[in-house]
């Protein structure tokens, strides 16, 4: 199969069976994050069944991440309650939703140390835009951040998009969490900072070369990015392919780039504004 032979009713159908599939069905995936899979893998495969299941083994690595995640519909309930009790019991409430993931557990013990020296770097910022949040948004407690200021949150994933903009209205903060492919649709929300926390070298495997375009793309002053010092299992070190992986993306932009390292992160605040 090549690109001529494959019409675009055939990749529409295959896309509603994934889409459809009990695997994905409740994760309200974006058409168009499939539709970039199947357009990426379409010169690759000459077969329609091998086109799909390259496609669908693609997915996984970008959607395994949700698999594991809280009952969202079980959490939108706490929540509320939590903002009934006080504010020991929505921070308790917002603990537990960072530790049930593990790329926002593990900074659990540091929080306030985190922010506070990512903000030493770029100042307090007027608005942020946090790419491909996860679960990260519950740690806003922590951030303090001034009233007036502006938090944006761009999520895949619907179900969890709509739990943290019910999270920013008991915050007092306006719901601008958003459900969006943003390789496929980067944000153009002008901000001061851009947090981008250990995704890029997710961001290599679904389509390597991608941060380059995309961190150019961004309408922000400086990029924050973080990216784990070692795997997940703990076995292996991660800091030079990391470092490399920065480097590579900026190129020969002229964007100067600090790294500071807090806890398992390495984190690279890149100034876009000069």
């Amino acid at each position: 199969m090549n690109e001529e032979t494959v019409t675009t009713e055939q990749i529409e159908e295959m896309i509603a069976e994934i889409l459809t599939s009990s695997k994905y069905r409740d994760l309200s995936i974006p058409h168009a994050t499939l539709l970039d899979l199947f357009r990426q893998e379409l010169p690759n495969h000459k077969r329609t069944k091998e086109l799909k299941q390259a496609v669908k083994t693609k997915l996984h690595r970008i959607i395994a991440p949700y698999l594991g995640d809280p009952d969202y519909n079980q959490a939108a309930i706490d929540l509320d309650n939590a903002a009934k009790n006080g504010e020991q019991a929505f921070y308790s409430f917002c603990h537990e939703m960072l530790a049930s993931h593990a790329s926002t557990r593990e900074r659990l013990p540091i929080m306030e140390h985190f922010y506070e020296q990512i903000f030493n770097q770029t100042g307090m910022p007027a608005t942020i835009l946090d790419l491909a949040c996860g679960l990260n948004p519950f740690s806003l407690p922590w951030m303090h951040l001034p009233p007036s200021s502006s938090y944006y949150a761009f999520d895949l994933h619907q179900p969890r998009v709509s739990l943290i903009n019910r999270f920013l209205k008991h915050m007092q903060r306006p719901e601008l969490a958003v459900c969006s492919d943003i390789l496929v649709d980067p944000p153009q929300v002008g901000a001061d900072v851009a947090f981008f926390f250990k995704e890029a070298h997710r961001f290599e495997q679904r389509q390597r070369g991608s941060n380059r375009s995309f961190w150019l793309s961004l309408p922000v002053k400086t990029l924050v990015v973080s990216l784990p010092s070692i795997s997940l299992s703990g076995r292996h070190d991660k800091i030079s392919q990391h470092q490399r992986l920065v480097v590579d993306a900026i190129g020969n932009f002229d964007w100067p780039m600090t790294e500071i390292r807090i806890g398992s992160e390495l984190i690279f605040i890149i100034n876009k504004a000069v």
